[in-house]
């Protein structure tokens, strides 16, 4: 069944691919150098003579350790860092902004990454040192705890930080979306509007925190350049999610990574404490293996947590089809959405596996078609 508006801007997918392909390379050589200074602080016998310097009681000299290490990768990977989030999306049409606000948003997400880090930190080693044996535990629940406070903050504190939000004023498409939230079964504080054109070109919306923080907000780009059928569908997709209570199965797949994260980490550190000449698993210079271990394994789950992501994903298409009955403005706002945020429509099968956390254009599209035979039967 052919749908109308289901078949994306060849020259924009050419852009797409482009764009992917190199951020994918860069982000490749970001990983390779941050994996190397790792290697060569732990293994050239750097961090233990750093640790020299570092003569502090524990969680303290961890936490200035953390802060050297962090400055210094800054400062490495600042070219890689300017091309990559400043100059290429320029170039491709997807940043508004210029240099000072780029730099601004930079050090504020500089500045709230570092103060976060450094609170992990401090818990981590205080953990280590006083529950040797079941630090990782308690470390992987604090941490999830923390994530749970973060998701409930960003509409109130993080996203306010980077972006202005206010009611959104069109009182009959407010109506239409909290009518599409009652049908979930969902409640929202507010529906808010986002000056993401202040920043980017790219269109997006979400639901926004936990319990009563939770809202509905959209970028402005979205309501300039989709119809209120195309809003109404992307937000459903949203409400999906909450139908299906994906949030809690990503938190409590999330606890899981990060307890058997902690716990890998725990082994590695007390197997190399020998050969590596470490004082112990409090010992300041085998931070940069807590470090390693840590990202290490997050690397490698990565796919699958994307493959379960992807399933989610799914799962909210066919909730929104369902909710909206309306194939054709779900595909004419995914088609959009592809072509607005430079999205490669159909990549090849390793590539979204390895890297995609959302369905491909093409397959999103089937489902909708797939939808609509169905509902015409």
């Amino acid at each position: 069944m052919q749908l109308v508006g289901s078949h994306p801007d060849i020259k924009r997918q050419e852009l797409a691919k482009e764009y992917a392909r190199l951020m994918r390379w860069l982000s490749i050589v970001e990983l390779v150098v941050v994996g190397a200074l790792l290697l060569v602080l732990i293994f050239s016998g750097g961090s233990a003579k750093m640790s020299y310097f570092l003569a502090f009681s524990q969680p303290w000299a961890s936490a200035l350790y953390f802060l050297i290490l962090g400055a210094a990768l800054g400062i490495i990977l600042m070219p890689l860092t300017y091309y990559r989030s400043f100059i290429l999306p320029r170039r491709y049409g997807l940043s508004s902004q210029n240099f000072g606000d780029w730099l601004a948003d930079r050090a504020k997400a500089s500045a709230l990454g570092i103060s976060l880090g450094v609170v992990v930190v401090i818990v981590v080693y205080w953990l280590l040192d006083r529950f040797p044996d079941t630090w990782w535990l308690w470390a992987g629940v604090l941490l999830v705890l923390l994530t749970l406070l973060m998701t409930r903050l960003t509409p109130t504190l993080l996203l306010p930080i980077f972006f202005k939000l206010e009611p959104l004023d069109d009182v009959e498409l407010k109506q239409r979306l909290m009518n599409l939230a009652n049908r979930a079964q969902a409640r929202f504080t507010e529906v808010f509007t986002m000056d993401l054109s202040s920043k980017s070109t790219a269109a997006n919306a979400m639901l926004a925190g936990l319990g009563k923080t939770r809202s509905i907000i959209l970028s402005d780009t979205l309501l300039q350049q989709y119809s209120p059928d195309e809003v109404e569908v992307i937000l459903a997709h949203e409400l999906g999610h909450h139908l299906h209570r994906d949030i809690l199965k990503f938190v409590a797949i999330q606890a899981i990574i990060i307890l058997l994260a902690f716990y890998l980490a725990d082994l590695v550190l007390k197997v190399s404490l020998s050969p590596l000449g470490f004082q112990g698993i409090t010992d300041v210079a085998a931070f940069p293996l807590l470090f390693l271990s840590l990202a290490a394994f997050s690397l490698l789950v990565t796919p699958l947590v994307n493959a379960y992501s992807r399933h989610l994903e799914k799962s909210a298409d066919e909730a929104a089809l369902k909710l909206t009955t309306n194939p054709r403005a779900f595909v004419t706002a995914v088609t959009k959405l592809t072509d607005q945020n430079l999205s490669v429509a159909a990549p090849s099968r390793w590539v979204e596996l390895l890297f995609y956390d959302h369905p491909s254009y093409t397959k999103r599209v089937e489902l909708a078609r797939r939808y609509l035979d169905n509902f015409r039967r």
